[in-house]
C-alpha cells in the first residue's frame, strides 16, 4: 500500500529505456550533412565556371544553379522532417581525416563520423542522382 501511495504522488518512477534511433533517422541526418557539402561544392564550381574560359559558361552555370535549387528544396524538406521528429544537427566539425557531426534525436545526443573518401564518393553519387533525374 505504501508503494502505491508513493507512486501515486510521483515519487516512484520506473526508468524507461531510451528510444532507439532508427536507421531511417540516421540516414536522414547523414543525407542532410551530405547535401550541405553538395551545396558548398556547387557554390565553388559555379564560381569557377564564372571565371573560366569555357565556351558556354552561362549554360553550365544555369545547369548547376538548377541542381542547386533542387538540393536546397530537398534540404528544406529534411529540415521540416527534423522539426516534426525532434532532430537537430548542432555541430559539424571538419577534421583532417573526416567530418564529425553531432545531433539530438528525440532528446538524446548522437554523433557519427565520415571519412573524406566516403564524403567525396557519396557527394558524387548524390550529384549524379540529381543530374540523371
Amino acid at each position: 500500500m505504501a508503494a502505491f501511495e508513493e507512486e501515486s504522488r510521483g515519487k516512484v518512477r520506473t526508468a524507461a529505456s531510451p528510444p532507439i534511433q532508427t536507421e531511417e533517422e540516421l540516414e536522414r541526418v547523414k543525407r542532410f550533412v551530405l547535401l550541405g557539402i553538395v551545396i558548398r561544392i556547387l557554390d565553388h564550381d559555379i564560381r569557377v565556371i564564372g571565371t573560366s574560359a569555357i565556351k558556354l559558361p552561362r549554360f553550365y552555370e544555369s545547369m548547376m544553379r538548377g541542381i542547386q535549387d533542387r538540393v536546397l528544396l530537398d534540404l528544406a524538406v529534411i529540415k521540416r522532417e527534423f522539426r516534426q521528429t525532434g532532430i537537430k544537427v548542432y555541430e559539424e566539425r571538419r577534421q583532417a581525416d573526416g567530418l564529425h557531426a553531432q545531433y539530438v534525436c528525440r532528446g538524446y545526443h548522437h554523433q557519427f563520423f565520415m571519412l573524406w573518401g566516403f564524403v567525396k564518393a557519396e557527394s558524387e553519387r548524390l550529384l549524379k542522382q540529381y543530374l540523371s533525374s
